[in-house]
């Protein structure tokens, strides 16, 4: 496979991946906003641009931080590189270029997701925004099937791969974001408010009735991590995107005998983090752990795309 393809298959995993998970945030910000019984309002629309590393972009724009301007920015913007137009628009173009190696179901999901989108100029409020994401995520569920069907070569091995470092990522900044940044000042901890945002947070990643199936206790933040960190049965846990990112590596070892410095990273961090517990995640700091988590996640994409020579 030529390496401009696999960077294409590569990054058409982390822009769909992005896309849908910047979909689920805002669908989750909206409904955190609605529901409590004091709306966390400027503060949760603070955090989703935190969530998605856009906040000072958006702070560059001169625009307040109300629901409509942070949602369009993160919906539709051009000059956001990370919004779901920004995301879909380079998942198309990656598709097309190696559109061959992608099933019709595949390619069809991304574009319909790409034309949703396309002509439009404005989310509006509250419930026109949740109209205009909830088809996009259910284009990227539509695309995960595809995936998941598609030939187990080469392309389904780089795709994957891109997801999963997407993924990881994406789970660690909305932990840390969560932890440090989220609850309004005065709000005191385990208060309404504060149970509504780790719903919240459980949301985002389709994990409330996870967290029931598996701690008997109510609502504790330090089960909400131990999920979301640590449970591999959780697919969008951290330990379940690095088991992925490994797996898929060792496939496309195999299918083409490319072993390097991404290898040895991702099996370094698997190790790492089976031998980790949430005890000594808070022990030495849990924002210091998901800051080295995130560090550690960008140093892999660079070493993925050194050892395959994306262009």
């Amino acid at each position: 496979m030529l390496s401009r393809t696999a960077s294409a298959l590569y990054w058409i995993g982390r822009y769909v991946e992005r896309a849908e998970f910047t979909a689920r945030l805002i669908e989750a910000t909206i409904r955190l906003d609605a529901l409590s019984a004091r709306p966390a309002g400027r503060g949760a629309w603070e955090s989703a641009l935190l969530v998605t590393a856009a906040d000072y972009d958006f702070g560059a724009t001169g625009q307040d931080k109300t629901p409509r301007n942070v949602g369009a920015y993160l919906t539709l913007s051009r000059e956001n590189p990370s919004s779901i137009r920004s995301c879909l628009d380079a998942a198309r173009s990656n598709a097309k270029s190696v559109r061959t190696a992608l099933s019709r179901d595949a390619w069809e999901a991304i574009n319909r997701s790409w034309l949703g989108l396309r002509d439009r100029a404005s989310t509006g409020g509250s419930h026109e925004m949740l109209g205009v994401v909830e088809p996009i995520r259910a284009e990227a569920r539509g695309f995960e099937g595809a995936l998941h069907r598609m030939l187990r070569n080469e392309a389904y091995s780089f795709i994957s791969l891109g997801a999963a470092i997407e993924r990881a990522d994406n789970t660690a900044r909305l932990i840390d974001v969560k932890y440090h940044l989220l609850l309004p000042e005065g709000e005191k901890v385990g208060g309404l408010i504060d149970r509504d945002q780790w719903t919240t947070i459980l949301h985002t990643v389709s994990a409330n009735t996870a967290y029931r199936w598996l701690y008997s206790d109510g609502l504790k933040p330090w089960l909400v991590a131990d999920l979301l960190i640590l449970r591999r049965e959780l697919p969008r846990s951290a330990a379940a995107s690095v088991d992925e990112v490994v797996m898929h590596l060792n496939a496309i070892s195999q299918r083409t005998g490319l072993l390097g410095e991404a290898d040895r990273i991702a099996r370094q961090r698997q190790v790492a983090i089976e031998r980790t517990s949430i005890d000594s995640i808070f022990g030495r700091g849990l924002h210091e752990y998901l800051s080295e988590f995130i560090i550690e996640n960008a140093r892999l994409d660079s070493a993925i795309a050194s050892q395959f020579r994306f262009g």
